[in-house]
């Protein structure tokens, strides 16, 4: 090789090299704005609301609360998000996808007779996540909305209309897609950190003694002298730790690499010197408790540093937002809740889309708690036990992936989840201490979710069996059809069914009605796979059954939307002539009406049938070109 050629070379791998670093400072500026929009803003409201639980409410805490309170706070940034999920968790990947759902899809592999136990966490754990979705928002912008306050005391009556007006702008942007807005998020949330860190450093030595916090020990004599209220501290200590799970639900979105190195790089040191300075700031000012965060800011960064706390709470929201509509589709994708009407506000990234029934819930959700609660205080009594109780879901399903996945020694696997669960649990249960002061929203929020998606499963299983008592088998009707063959017109016919082995009622209908068949029929089900995504040569399962009629099977991932169009243009490459102008759709419309039964099946039939009511048309759900579609109506008694 040549001087020249090694130059270019060198230069070559120089340049891949650069990309490579490139993508990657981009990703995890992209996470500094998404994965920790909300544990991001916590230091706006954490300490404050920790202090208050050590002081029974008082407004001057003693140098021993603020150290102990800073303690906690400090090592549960470390034990929760550092040790469990930035380097345990996020290695729970299922084919790079995170989240409650991909957890307990991975842990079912392993589960053996179990497996039903762990799709019900995984439910519940989805819900418990909705019931988050509804508090992040209001708490967020209301915390930072309260900080012009400082500056202004006549603005207190004005806080709740302001926060209501920002939450409502924010919900009825979504409709257009948060493509260009989330191009700003990483670099509004470097700032952020930046002014954190820069806050935080200005004052920490303001009181050294303040690093005494970073003992585990003064956490663990603090709850031993304050056992009155170690545990109502803990509660309040855990919103500094809330907007963790976000480090896993985002996974496929950033990829672990660049979500690690935010936190370690960025966010964490940011976290724990803004801590430390407002805890020094509290030590040096006689330990009167406000709001430390704005006070400690020189009189000429008030102003901004509120605009910018409203501009992070906004972003934190908005990465809430984009969270509950991902996992509502994963959720309907595995038939947790019915078909939603999904908008892609996005060409180029499939994970931009819309969700408005998701979108108008969240936001009326939302804004009662913000006019219901009427402040930031109020709303952290509510805020919590679906985040504590998720953590909980999340080391449980996680156990079983570290030792059937990852084959992990039993005797590890058990320390490391006892450390975990204990851990959880006592924030659970600290947590659930603020039942009766606000935390009953999130019990009830995340109660009606669950009830929701056992209702919608159960109502399923019964009409499809319900439904398959009706049907005959399909070797049946060819049978019979062979001995008394209708008359045949040319073109294509899909019947889509849900069991593949029975005819389906579209199908009888039609030959009923029509007294046709199409020269080519093919009986389609659509299955969901418990992976992300399916590969495009994976996508088709094709078995012939004669020459008339043809078994069809479009698999798709939790993480996908159906496209059936764009799916069946592969047919050809597999031998089979089709053309979807040539082409018609046949399903079946079925009338639900509830039988007359006990009151609780009645009333469980009844939601189900009104829960029928919201799901997405089909056409539209599977994309289906709506001029080939006829729709065979049918009714059925549940």
């Amino acid at each position: 090789m040549t001087i020249l050629e090694n130059a270019e070379t060198r230069k070559s791998s120089a340049e891949q090299s650069h990309g490579v670093k490139s993508s990657h400072a981009m990703l995890m500026l992209g996470a500094a704005g998404v994965v920790y929009g909300d544990i991001g803003t916590s230091p706006i409201y954490a300490l404050r609301e920790t202090l208050r639980a050590a002081t029974n409410g008082a407004s001057v805490a003693s140098k021993a609360e603020i150290i102990g309170s800073l303690s906690i706070i400090v090592w549960a940034l470390t034990i929760i998000v550092t040790l469990k999920y930035a380097l345990i968790v996020l290695r729970a990947g299922n084919q790079g996808e995170g989240g409650t759902l991909s957890l307990a899809i991975l842990a079912r592999k392993v589960a053996g007779r179990a497996q039903y136990i762990v799709t019900a966490l995984g439910v519940i754990g989805a819900a418990l996540f909705f019931g988050d979705a509804f508090i992040t928002p209001a708490i967020s912008v209301l915390s930072a909305v309260e900080g012009f306050v400082l500056t202004d005391p006549d603005i207190a009556g004005y806080v709740i209309p302001i926060t209501a007006g920002i939450l409502i702008t924010l919900f009825a942007v979504q409709r257009f897609g948060t493509s260009k807005v989330s191009a700003v998020f990483g670099p509004v949330m470097l700032v952020w950190f930046g002014c954190l860190t820069i806050s935080g450093l200005s004052h920490i030595l303001d009181d050294p003694s303040v690093f005494r916090a970073l003992d585990p020990l003064e956490a663990i004599a603090f709850a031993l002298d304050h056992s009155t209220v170690a545990l109502a501290v803990a509660g309040a200590a855990f919103l500094s730790v809330t907007g963790a799970e976000a480090l896993y639900v985002d996974l496929g979105h950033f990829g672990r690499t660049p979500i690690i190195h935010t936190w370690f790089v960025l966010v964490f040191p940011a976290l724990v010197i803004n801590y430390l300075g407002q805890g020094a700031f509290l030590l040096s000012n006689a330990g009167f408790v406000d709001q430390p965060l704005f006070e400690m800011m020189p009189g000429w960064g008030r102003i901004p540093i509120i605009l910018l706390a409203t501009a992070a709470t906004v972003i934190a929201s908005q990465a809430v937002i984009s969270g509950a509509f991902s996992m509502a589709r994963q959720a309907a994708q595995l038939h947790l809740l019915p078909r939603l009407t999904i908008i892609h506000t996005s060409e180029t990234q499939s994970g931009q889309i819309y969700l408005p029934q998701i979108n108008w819930l969240l936001l009326l959700g939302v804004l009662s708690l913000v006019l219901g609660f009427g402040s930031s205080d109020a709303i952290a009594a509510a805020y919590g036990i679906s985040i504590s109780g998720q953590m909980l879901v999340t080391t449980l399903l996680l156990a079983l992936v570290m030792r059937g996945v990852w084959r992990w020694p039993l005797a590890l696997v058990v320390v490391v989840a006892i450390l975990f669960a204990a851990i959880d649990a006592m924030f659970l249960t600290a947590n659930m201490m603020k039942f009766f002061e606000g935390g009953w929203v999130s019990v009830f929020m995340s109660s009606a979710l669950l009830t929701i998606m056992v209702v919608w499963t159960r109502g399923s299983k019964r009409l499809f069996d319900k439904t398959r008592k009706h049907e005959i088998p399909l070797t049946t009707l060819i049978t019979s059809l062979r001995k008394n063959m209708p008359h045949q017109v040319p073109g294509t016919a899909i019947f889509m069914t849900g069991d593949q082995d029975s005819a389906p009622t579209s199908l009888m209908h039609s030959l009923k009605h029509y007294k046709v068949l199409h020269e080519q029929n093919l009986i389609m089900t659509i299955k969901t796979l418990p992976v992300p995504f399916v590969e495009d040569e994976d996508r088709l399962t094709i078995t012939a059954v004669d020459d008339s009629f043809t078994k069809l099977t479009v698999s798709y991932g939790y993480m996908e939307d159906p496209n059936i169009p764009g799916a069946l243009k592969e047919l050809r490459k597999k031998g089979i002539k089709f053309d979807i102008m040539s082409t018609s759709f046949f399903l079946s419309r079925r009338m639900l009406v509830p039988a007359s039964s006990g009151l609780l099946k009645s009333l469980m039939t009844r939601s189900f049938i009104r829960l029928t009511r919201f799901a997405a048309d089909p056409t539209s759900f599977f994309r289906l070109p709506t001029g080939r579609v006829v729709e065979i109506g049918t009714q059925v008694v549940l």
